[in-house]
Protein backbone atom coordinates (compact mmCIF):
# COMPACT_ATOMS: atom_id res chain seq x y z
CA UNK A 1 0.00 0.00 0.00
CA UNK A 2 1.41 3.27 -0.82
CA UNK A 3 2.65 5.61 1.89
CA UNK A 4 -0.35 8.53 2.49
CA UNK A 5 0.98 11.15 4.46
CA UNK A 6 -2.77 12.03 5.74
CA UNK A 7 -3.72 8.72 6.26
CA UNK A 8 -0.58 7.25 7.45
CA UNK A 9 0.72 10.34 9.52
CA UNK A 10 0.42 9.13 13.84
CA UNK A 11 1.67 11.46 16.18
CA UNK A 12 4.16 9.92 18.97
CA UNK A 13 2.09 8.73 21.88
CA UNK A 14 5.17 8.87 23.96
CA UNK A 15 5.74 11.37 26.81
CA UNK A 16 8.15 13.57 25.57
CA UNK A 17 11.73 13.92 27.55
CA UNK A 18 11.09 10.13 28.83
CA UNK A 19 13.32 7.38 28.70
CA UNK A 20 10.79 4.62 28.83
CA UNK A 21 13.78 2.65 29.48
CA UNK A 22 14.52 3.62 32.90
CA UNK A 23 13.08 1.94 36.10
CA UNK A 24 9.44 3.49 36.99
CA UNK A 25 5.81 2.44 38.09
CA UNK A 26 3.07 3.00 35.36
CA UNK A 27 -0.16 3.09 35.51
CA UNK A 28 -2.02 1.45 32.42
CA UNK A 29 -5.75 1.23 30.68
CA UNK A 30 -6.03 -0.70 27.79
CA UNK A 31 -9.42 -0.77 26.22
CA UNK A 32 -11.68 -3.16 23.93
CA UNK A 33 -11.87 -2.04 20.48
CA UNK A 34 -15.10 -0.21 20.01
CA UNK A 35 -15.11 -0.19 23.83
CA UNK A 36 -17.54 -3.54 23.49
CA UNK A 37 -18.00 -5.57 26.28
CA UNK A 38 -16.46 -8.84 26.67
CA UNK A 39 -15.45 -9.72 29.57
CA UNK A 40 -18.13 -10.36 32.33
CA UNK A 41 -20.24 -7.45 33.76
CA UNK A 42 -20.65 -5.19 36.86
CA UNK A 43 -23.34 -7.01 39.46
CA UNK A 44 -24.23 -5.03 43.08
CA UNK A 45 -21.10 -2.74 42.35
CA UNK A 46 -18.45 -6.19 41.83
CA UNK A 47 -16.92 -7.32 38.93
CA UNK A 48 -18.28 -10.55 37.90
CA UNK A 49 -15.53 -11.92 35.07
CA UNK A 50 -16.70 -13.99 32.66
CA UNK A 51 -14.05 -17.12 31.06
CA UNK A 52 -12.36 -14.53 28.90
CA UNK A 53 -12.21 -11.78 31.79
CA UNK A 54 -10.33 -14.65 33.67
CA UNK A 55 -7.78 -15.33 30.86
CA UNK A 56 -7.21 -11.54 30.54
CA UNK A 57 -6.50 -11.76 34.19
CA UNK A 58 -4.37 -14.79 34.21
CA UNK A 59 -1.89 -13.31 31.10
CA UNK A 60 -1.47 -10.10 33.40
CA UNK A 61 -0.02 -12.56 36.23
CA UNK A 62 2.01 -14.22 33.58
CA UNK A 63 3.70 -10.95 32.96
CA UNK A 64 5.84 -11.49 36.36
CA UNK A 65 7.54 -15.18 34.57
CA UNK A 66 7.85 -13.72 31.03
CA UNK A 67 9.47 -10.22 32.06
CA UNK A 68 11.96 -11.41 34.85
CA UNK A 69 12.23 -7.27 35.81
CA UNK A 70 8.65 -6.75 36.29
CA UNK A 71 5.96 -6.75 38.90
CA UNK A 72 2.25 -6.86 39.27
CA UNK A 73 0.64 -4.80 41.20
CA UNK A 74 -2.99 -3.59 42.01
CA UNK A 75 -5.12 -4.34 39.21
CA UNK A 76 -8.74 -4.97 37.92
CA UNK A 77 -10.24 -6.66 34.76
CA UNK A 78 -13.15 -4.25 33.75
CA UNK A 79 -16.00 -5.88 31.10
CA UNK A 80 -14.26 -3.61 28.06
CA UNK A 81 -10.96 -2.35 30.05
CA UNK A 82 -8.06 -2.88 32.11
CA UNK A 83 -5.77 -1.47 34.78
CA UNK A 84 -2.84 -2.71 36.08
CA UNK A 85 -0.17 -0.74 37.90
CA UNK A 86 2.98 -2.27 35.97
CA UNK A 87 6.19 -2.02 37.98
CA UNK A 88 10.08 -2.44 37.53
CA UNK A 89 12.00 -4.16 40.30
CA UNK A 90 14.03 -1.99 42.44
CA UNK A 91 12.60 1.17 40.82
CA UNK A 92 12.56 4.41 42.75
CA UNK A 93 9.13 6.12 42.58
CA UNK A 94 10.89 9.68 42.51
CA UNK A 95 11.22 9.27 38.37
CA UNK A 96 12.45 12.05 36.62
CA UNK A 97 10.92 12.31 33.48
CA UNK A 98 13.42 15.25 32.52
CA UNK A 99 16.07 12.79 32.00
CA UNK A 100 18.10 12.49 28.89
CA UNK A 101 17.31 9.85 26.48
CA UNK A 102 19.86 7.27 27.31
CA UNK A 103 20.84 8.92 30.72
CA UNK A 104 20.32 7.20 33.74
CA UNK A 105 20.83 7.46 37.28
CA UNK A 106 23.75 6.00 39.23
CA UNK A 107 22.58 2.05 39.59
CA UNK A 108 18.97 2.51 37.91
CA UNK A 109 17.68 -0.67 37.03
CA UNK A 110 17.04 -1.01 33.41
CA UNK A 111 14.27 -3.06 32.27
CA UNK A 112 11.69 -4.38 29.70
CA UNK A 113 10.51 -1.27 28.09
CA UNK A 114 6.65 -0.47 28.89
CA UNK A 115 5.10 -0.87 25.45
CA UNK A 116 7.00 -4.12 24.77
CA UNK A 117 5.40 -5.54 28.28
CA UNK A 118 1.82 -3.99 26.81
CA UNK A 119 2.07 -5.40 23.46
CA UNK A 120 2.85 -9.11 24.75
CA UNK A 121 -0.12 -8.80 26.85
CA UNK A 122 -1.77 -8.07 24.17
CA UNK A 123 -0.75 -10.79 22.13
CA UNK A 124 -1.11 -13.12 24.25
CA UNK A 125 -4.55 -12.35 25.04
CA UNK A 126 -5.37 -11.66 21.84
CA UNK A 127 -4.36 -15.26 20.48
CA UNK A 128 -5.94 -17.35 23.56
CA UNK A 129 -9.46 -15.25 22.84
CA UNK A 130 -9.40 -16.41 19.49
CA UNK A 131 -8.58 -19.38 20.49
CA UNK A 132 -11.85 -19.53 22.91
CA UNK A 133 -13.89 -18.34 20.00
CA UNK A 134 -13.02 -21.24 18.09
CA UNK A 135 -12.86 -23.73 20.59
CA UNK A 136 -15.70 -22.59 22.85
CA UNK A 137 -17.95 -20.10 20.64
CA UNK A 138 -16.70 -16.56 22.78
CA UNK A 139 -17.98 -13.59 21.35
CA UNK A 140 -16.11 -13.02 18.23
CA UNK A 141 -14.90 -9.88 18.28
CA UNK A 142 -14.48 -6.73 15.30
CA UNK A 143 -11.30 -6.90 13.49
CA UNK A 144 -8.81 -6.70 16.62
CA UNK A 145 -9.43 -7.38 20.48
CA UNK A 146 -7.98 -4.24 22.12
CA UNK A 147 -7.67 -0.68 20.36
CA UNK A 148 -4.35 -0.09 19.02
CA UNK A 149 -2.91 2.08 21.68
CA UNK A 150 -3.65 2.33 25.64
CA UNK A 151 -3.46 5.05 28.25
CA UNK A 152 -0.68 5.12 30.56
CA UNK A 153 0.82 7.19 33.68
CA UNK A 154 4.05 7.03 35.02
CA UNK A 155 3.55 7.08 38.73
CA UNK A 156 5.71 10.05 40.26
CA UNK A 157 5.05 9.08 44.04
CA UNK A 158 3.85 7.21 47.01
CA UNK A 159 1.24 9.25 47.64
CA UNK A 160 0.12 9.19 43.73
CA UNK A 161 0.16 5.47 43.92
CA UNK A 162 -1.82 4.69 46.37
CA UNK A 163 -3.94 6.53 45.53
CA UNK A 164 -4.15 5.01 41.86
CA UNK A 165 -4.46 1.58 43.88
CA UNK A 166 -7.84 2.77 45.73
CA UNK A 167 -9.41 4.00 41.92
CA UNK A 168 -8.93 0.32 40.79
CA UNK A 169 -9.95 -1.30 43.31
CA UNK A 170 -13.48 1.33 43.40
CA UNK A 171 -13.47 1.05 39.62
CA UNK A 172 -16.44 -1.53 39.73
CA UNK A 173 -18.79 0.67 42.55
CA UNK A 174 -18.08 3.67 39.76
CA UNK A 175 -19.17 1.63 36.71
CA UNK A 176 -22.37 3.69 36.09
CA UNK A 177 -20.23 7.06 35.50
CA UNK A 178 -16.72 5.52 34.60
CA UNK A 179 -15.86 6.94 30.96
CA UNK A 180 -14.85 3.57 29.40
CA UNK A 181 -18.66 2.57 29.92
CA UNK A 182 -20.49 2.94 26.21
CA UNK A 183 -23.18 4.07 27.62
CA UNK A 184 -22.25 7.28 29.92
CA UNK A 185 -20.45 8.71 26.34
CA UNK A 186 -19.23 7.80 23.05
CA UNK A 187 -16.20 10.20 23.27
CA UNK A 188 -15.18 9.79 26.42
CA UNK A 189 -12.60 6.84 26.67
CA UNK A 190 -9.46 7.48 28.25
CA UNK A 191 -7.78 4.91 25.82
CA UNK A 192 -5.83 6.62 23.23
CA UNK A 193 -7.13 5.13 19.42
CA UNK A 194 -6.51 8.15 17.42
CA UNK A 195 -3.43 10.01 18.24
CA UNK A 196 -4.15 10.96 21.24
CA UNK A 197 -0.50 12.24 23.18
CA UNK A 198 -0.07 10.31 26.69
CA UNK A 199 -0.87 12.55 29.80
CA UNK A 200 -2.07 15.52 27.65
CA UNK A 201 -2.69 18.49 29.92
CA UNK A 202 -6.60 18.65 29.02
CA UNK A 203 -6.63 15.09 30.84
CA UNK A 204 -5.29 15.77 34.03
CA UNK A 205 -7.26 16.36 36.68
CA UNK A 206 -10.35 14.72 35.44
CA UNK A 207 -9.69 11.50 37.68
CA UNK A 208 -10.08 11.59 41.48
CA UNK A 209 -6.60 10.01 41.66
CA UNK A 210 -5.08 12.71 39.50
CA UNK A 211 -4.17 15.23 42.37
Amino acid sequence: MKYNPEKHHRRSIRLRGYDYLQSGTYFVTICTQNRVCMFGEIVDGKMRLNNAGRMVEKWYQELVNKFLDIRCDEYIVMPNHFHGVIVNVGADLRVCPGNKPGAHEPGAHIGAPLQVVVQWFKTMTTNEYIRGVKQHDWPRFDGKLWQRNYYEHIIRNENELNRIRQYIIDNPTKWDHDHENPTVGADSCACPDNNTVREPVSEYGREPWMI
